[in-house]
């Protein structure tokens, strides 16, 4: 298979090798020594993922890809931030990926902590994993005044909270994506089933 060159190409691929991972019979493509050497001069990966840091969030494993293939960007509750935007906008024009993938999963620990914060149950903690949880505060009481306190349910709207704000925030990646030459899709990773649910599109994924 030769490099997706679109947004529906590079999602296409990406569901095929979530499905190999979800049947237990993953392809394990390109790994082999070749491939680490050729790509040792330059990379062109056919998409960016940003998503939570969680140790059960391996993203070449869920989507069953390789070397190169993803250009992945990660912290704790996949909080924007001006290095991860930065990174994304990299991606995008320096890298030419087709598409960003914004990957949530459930029995998230930081929108749990969020979810603690927002009911006083959250317990003294540094100074940067206060800032962290604060990020999602306002997710959460969104969520809450809709009636929504289900902790899967609340990382999915986190999910479309930070599209939005990487969209209002990059110029550069919201002129692509209403351009066409740039996707941005949000979704939710199933920890037990390893199953990736596509919850929002931005841009042309036709």
């Amino acid at each position: 298979m030769g490099r997706p060159e679109t947004a529906k190409q590079a999602l296409d691929a990406l569901l095929v090798g979530n499905s190999n991972f979800v049947s237990g019979e993953p392809a394990h493509p390109r790994q082999d020594a070749d491939l680490r050497r050729s790509l040792a001069e330059s990379q062109r990966p056919f998409a960016a993922l940003f998503g939570c840091a969680d140790s059960r969030l391996s993203a070449e494993m869920i989507f069953d890809v390789g070397l190169g293939d993803l250009f992945v960007v990660r912290n704790a509750g996949q909080i924007i931030a001006n290095t991860i935007i930065g990174s994304l906008e990299f991606a995008a024009d320096y890298l030419g990926v087709p598409l960003i993938l914004v990957l949530g999963h459930d029995s998230c620990g930081a929108t749990k902590a969020a979810i603690d914060a927002h009911n006083h149950n959250f317990p003294p903690a540094s100074e940067f994993v206060h800032h962290l949880v604060d990020r999602l505060a306002p997710t959460v009481a969104k969520s809450y005044q809709n009636g929504i306190t289900d902790h899967d349910e609340i990382t999915k709207a986190h999910v479309g909270d930070t599209i939005a704000d990487l969209l209002s925030t990059s110029s550069y990646i919201s002129e692509r994506v209403a351009a066409g030459t740039l996707a941005v899709v949000g979704a939710h990773y199933r920890l037990s089933e390893g199953k990736v649910e596509i919850i929002s599109t931005h841009g042309n994924i036709n």
